[in-house]
């Protein structure tokens, strides 16, 4: 669970940091240095964000009372930038320096309080396990603290985003849980604890409900898998891409994953093809939906009643969808071998049975067909 999320960055291409008030310990000067890293940071401009963090840490530093001004904020946006650009032992030393200002997460975010540095250091721990345990629970307690605040002040917004995080925070200790620490005698009783605390606390939270079908997976419970998926589904599938509640990128590619593993292949189809939309060089988005469209023939193949056409026609869509993959995989020199070979392996398979498709139309799908059907029908 990262602490911010994924997003397709596009790179500044004419974009120049404006270096301003430098020199200056005002804090609104130094807070609109900070600003304006993070915008470059978002645009993927990280060498220019960089300058400015340091030029307002500098700032901070040189000024008569440092611990008043927004230390904590330049320290963990200096973390950020540090992950951004692979540099992850400067990370950790920022997200240190960070912890020291506000060891308890109790600041106001706006000078670098919160949970946010607790939760990096937990995803940059060199050890795992129980050390990632030990920083995520401390940023649940900022968290924890954050939200009762804010409660208290009737800033529902706040406490409503504060909750979200929780529940995100809470659901990446149960997969510490179901992965590094699966050995340990209480985990699966701590993976039900802390998924039960998720689902209270952010009741309408996506990222919840596939933490829980995660667990229900491995506990071989499919049927409540399967429940899960749909509920983390319901809350985000009608919205809007940029909508706060729709799931990270590579969560939804993670969901896509589960719904395959419970034979759940339609809705995995629904997942890959609003993920295609997004990001069409997604070299996994489209290996799962070939996979998914294969999974999906190859059942109507092997049943009795289905006809010949029906699951030549998924497989027309897989072998489109797996050859745009093996495409991609080529040309950015894809790093995931076992993906490639088993893309490869499909698709020789749907070539032996249906040819390599030399001429056809592989990029329509489904619901393509079915509005190209309704249109003809219109005009009848």
């Amino acid at each position: 669970m990262a602490p911010t999320r994924p997003q397709t960055k596009k790179k500044s291409k004419s974009k120049q940091a404006t270096r301003k008030g430098t020199s200056s310990s005002d804090p609104t000067a130094i807070r609109n240095l900070l600003t304006t890293s993070t915008s470059l940071l978002e645009q993927g401009d990280a060498v220019s964000a960089q300058q400015l963090a340091r030029d307002a840490l500098k700032a901070i530093e040189d000024a008569p009372s440092p611990l008043s001004l927004p230390l904590g904020a330049a320290l963990t946006l200096l973390g950020a930038i540090s992950v951004e650009m692979g540099d992850i032992e400067q990370a950790r030393t920022y997200f240190l320096q960070a912890v020291e200002t506000d060891p308890e997460g109790v600041q106001p975010d706006n000078i670098g309080g919160g949970a946010e540095k607790f939760l990096w250091l937990a995803q940059l721990s060199e050890e795992g396990g129980k050390d990632s345990v030990g920083w995520f629970e401390r940023g649940a307690g900022a968290l924890r603290g954050a939200i009762a605040r804010a409660e208290e002040a009737k800033q529902t917004d706040v406490a409503d985003e504060k909750k979200r995080k929780l529940a995100e925070t809470l659901c990446a200790v149960a997969e510490v849980y179901m992965t590094d620490l699966s050995w340990e005698e209480d985990a699966e009783n701590r993976c039900e604890t802390l998924v039960a605390e998720a689902g209270l606390v952010a009741p309408d939270h996506a990222d919840t409900w596939q933490t829980v079908a995660n667990v229900r997976i491995s506990q071989e419970r499919t049927d409540e898998a399967k429940a899960a998926l749909e509920r983390s589904m319901e809350v985000w599938r009608d919205l809007a891409p940029e909508d706060i509640r729709v799931p990270a990128f590579p969560t939804r590619v993670q969901l896509a994953r589960l719904l395959m593993e419970v034979e759940l292949e339609e809705r995995a189809i629904e997942v890959v093809e609003r993920l295609i939309g997004e990001d069409d060089e997604a070299v996994q988005v489209w290996y799962l939906g070939g996979y998914a469209y294969y999974t999906l023939g190859l059942k109507l193949k092997e049943g009795k009643e289905s006809k010949e056409e029906e699951w030549k026609k998924k497989w027309k869509y897989a072998r489109g969808w797996l050859a745009q993959c093996l495409l991609l995989f080529e040309q950015q020199q894809y790093e995931d071998d076992r993906l490639g070979e088993h893309a490869n392996e499909l698709l020789e398979i749907i070539r032996k049975e249906i040819g390599d498709g030399e001429g056809e139309d592989e990029w329509s799908d489904e619901d393509d067909e079915d509005e190209d059907e309704d249109e003809d029908e219109e005009m009848s």
